[in-house]
């Protein structure tokens, strides 16, 4: 399940003032979410969380729960 805290740093980035986020939800379902906005996402999410994501994890995430999973491991 996707937590609050993930979606408001995901629905800042994009200027959105809600949109449903799900687990199975992948970045081009999102308006907004694009190459550059993806980038800032993840770059704001390693700053809310405290963490570092590597390349190769980031490349195996399919959607947003798998990005939750992969955050949820690394707190």
């Amino acid at each position: 399940m996707i937590s609050e805290n993930l979606k408001k740093v995901i629905l800042k980035v994009l200027k959105l003032n809600d949109f449903n986020l799900q687990d199975e939800t992948r970045a081009y379902q999102v308006p907004g979410w694009d190459s550059l906005s993806h980038v800032i996402i993840l770059s704001a999410i390693e700053k809310e969380y405290g963490i570092r994501l590597k390349v190769v994890e980031i490349l195996r995430l399919n959607n947003l729960g798998d990005l939750q999973r992969l955050i949820d491991s690394k707190k």
